[in-house]
Parts: C-alpha cells; sequence; structure tokens
C-alpha cells in the first residue's frame, strides 16, 4: 500500500536529505519544514515509457478529485473522473489547486451530445491538458469534439469488446484501458494491433500488477490513491505511538 512518507527535511545550510530522499545524482530534494509528508506513488510506475504531451513526459496519473491530495502528490499529471455528471465547478476547482496538468472527465455515458462536447471545450478554455470520455461515448460525439479541441481525447476501453479501431477514426488520441482483472490482457491485444497508439491503464494496488500492465504495452499508469480517511489513520496511529 502506498503511503505518506514522512521526513523531516529542511532547506537550509547544514540540512541535507536523507539517502531514501536523494535523486538518481544523489541531489537533496527540495522540501520545506512543513511540507515534507507527500503521497508518493509507486515506483514501478516508473519503468513505463510514458506519453509525452506537449513536451511533458507523462507516467503517472493520480485517479482523485479530493483536493487535499491532489495538492500533495508526486504525480505527473491527475486524472480527474467521477461518478457524478461532468461539472464545470468540479473541473475548476482541480485545475485552480493542481500542481500538475488535469486530464478532466467531460461525459460520455449520463452526459452525450452538446452538453459532452461543450464540457470538453470549456474543460480546454479552463487549462486542461486533455479531456477524458467514458466508455458509452458515441463516436459521432467523438467526431464533434475531435472538430474543435485543440487537446488530446482520452477515450476509456472497458473490454475487449470494444471496437478499438472506430475509437480511433473517430478521433480519440489515448486510449484509457480501465478493465479491471483484465486490464493487462486488454493492453496487450491493443498493443498487438496498434503498436503505436498511446495508451494508459489502470495498474491495480500492487507493484506486481502495475508492472504486469507496463510489460503488457501500457505507456502511463492511472494510480488510484488511498483514501484521506486511510492517509489520515496512519498519522494518527504514528501519532500516537510517539505519544
Amino acid at each position: 500500500m502506498v503511503s505518506l512518507q514522512w521526513r523531516n527535511v529542511t532547506i537550509g545550510k547544514g540540512k541535507q536529505a536523507d539517502a531514501e530522499g536523494a535523486g538518481d545524482e544523489g541531489i537533496a530534494p527540495i522540501e520545506t519544514r512543513l511540507r515534507h509528508n507527500i503521497l508518493h506513488l509507486p515506483s514501478e510506475i516508473q519503468e513505463a515509457t510514458g506519453i509525452v504531451v506537449y513536451g511533458r513526459r507523462i507516467k503517472s496519473l493520480l485517479f482523485s478529485t479530493d483536493i487535499a491530495i491532489i495538492k500533495n502528490c508526486d504525480a505527473d499529471a491527475i486524472f480527474c473522473v467521477h461518478p457524478f455528471t461532468a461539472q464545470r465547478a468540479i473541473i475548476s476547482s482541480v485545475i485552480r489547486v493542481a500542481d500538475a496538468p488535469v486530464f478532466c472527465g467531460a461525459g460520455g455515458g449520463t452526459t452525450q451530445g452538446d452538453r459532452a462536447v461543450n464540457m470538453a471545450m470549456d474543460a480546454e478554455n479552463q487549462g486542461a491538458m486533455g479531456v477524458i470520455f467514458n466508455a458509452p461515448i458515441p463516436n459521432r460525439d467523438l467526431k464533434a469534439a475531435a472538430r474543435v479541441l485543440d487537446i488530446p481525447i482520452v477515450v476509456t476501453v472497458p473490454s475487449l469488446r470494444t471496437d478499438v479501431g472506430k475509437r480511433i477514426e473517430s478521433g480519440a488520441t489515448i486510449l484509457n484501458v480501465a478493465g479491471g482483472s483484465k486490464t493487462a490482457e486488454i493492453v496487450a491485444a491493443i498493443r498487438a494491433q496498434y503498436p503505436r497508439i498511446p495508451i494508459m491503464a489502470s495498474g491495480g494496488k500492487s507493484g506486481e500488477s502495475i508492472r504486469a500492465t507496463i510489460e503488457a504495452g501500457a505507456n502511463a499508469i492511472v494510480y488510484t490513491p488511498p483514501s484521506s480517511g486511510e492517509l489520515l489513520r496512519e498519522m494518527m496511529d504514528r501519532y500516537r505511538d510517539e505519544l
């Protein structure tokens, strides 16, 4: 399980980062006296090749709308999707708070047609790096969005029954594979047929499942973090041990 890492690292003379926090070349990470308890995503994700968007290489995406977690993580990007209808207020809040680029859900399930396209356009105008359409989105809506958007269009693929070719023809820039326990299998099937299409995929909780998804052909991993409640419970356990 991924957890907050507590390091008493302070910027200033006479203070150096511990070995765990040092970079590849032994350079101390920049952290402040208070903001050093960051949510670190699994290190296995760094084995992915990444997806380059506007010159920025993205390997890890944090699947969350929790503002506190979004503000305090080391993900390369934010995957802003939730089970409710797409709403401007949610998109705006996440983009405003996030320090990393944001890929925003614009509908595709309950929200289709002009509303989904307009929501995607609004997300682009607010600064989203990309928009995400859910699996039921009709190809006609993808085509309409592709005509007006100038940011990547991510389309979710939940099973092998999805006609990936039609999705790509209709304007999908990136495929997001979310097939539960069959995710790696779906990724491998898509990669065999479409070797150049960028794929992001859910990688599960363990390092082994993340690595398996990457080896199947995923370029980036969408990671679901522990809840704020779980992280707070860990912090409180630590406080109790110290008192």
